[in-house]
């Protein structure tokens, strides 16, 4: 019989460093609810989107779907180091919901025969390392941190919805659905015990997330 061992902070670590190789292969294979579609009746009636259309829409899910590479990370992060294992619990609820998001944006990215941010890693890495350090802080500072994380994704998905074409409604269910979730991990954050961050932090998270959605919208 083999013995149990309480798992060290490397072995942690390596279980975390495959969570992310997994996720990133094989989102489609993992998300657990079909991609958001469009009422039939509706696409009946939609007309043809231009070419030019297609090359923004994807331009804009390039960009959802490196936030949703963060988003895996930095959730992952924070569930590596939360102290309260009914947070940990959250933590990991959320992650695998956002494995949704990012299966979705990779579907809707091959139809319009598009291609990820080649900066992902980039993001993942530097994600995962503000989540634990949010963790390690404190279960409160680390909700707060999700609360505001997606009060700033739920606007800027707001955003992109302004700017797609009326027609483009593939696209428009996917991100609507996205919004819908991301305000409810905020809920959820808020009602857990998260504590309101400071004006300056915030300020720096708006700063980073412009730096993200401009970059990977061209590259």
């Amino acid at each position: 019989m083999t013995s149990m061992r309480k798992l060290s902070f490397f072995d942690k670590a390596l279980i975390e460093l495959d969570k992310a190789l997994q996720t990133r292969a094989s989102a489609q294979r993992m998300a657990q609810r079909p991609t958001p579609a469009p009422d039939p009746e509706s696409l009946k009636n939609a007309r043809e989107i231009s070419d030019e259309d297609k090359q923004k829409a994807a331009r804009l899910m390039r960009v959802n779907h490196a936030g949703e590479v963060s988003a895996q990370a930095l959730y992952q992060g924070q569930a590596f180091t939360a102290k309260l294992p009914h947070v940990r619990k959250q933590m990991q609820h959320a992650a695998e919901e956002e494995i949704d998001h990012l299966a979705w944006c990779e579907d809707r990215l091959e139809e319009l025969g598009a291609k990820p941010s080649v900066l992902n890693p980039i993001w993942y890495a530097g994600s995962f390392a503000l989540g634990a350090f949010a963790g390690l802080v404190g279960d409160k500072w680390s909700l707060g941190f999700v609360e505001e994380t997606e009060k700033q994704v739920v606007e800027h998905l707001q955003e992109h919805l302004d700017q797609l074409p009326q027609d483009d409604l593939k696209t428009r269910s996917i991100i609507e659905q996205m919004q819908v979730d991301e305000a409810e991990h905020g809920d959820m954050a808020k009602q857990a015990g998260a504590a309101e961050l400071p004006a300056p932090i915030k300020a720096v998270m708006k700063i980073t997330s412009k730096i993200m959605t401009k970059s990977s919208y061209w590259i």
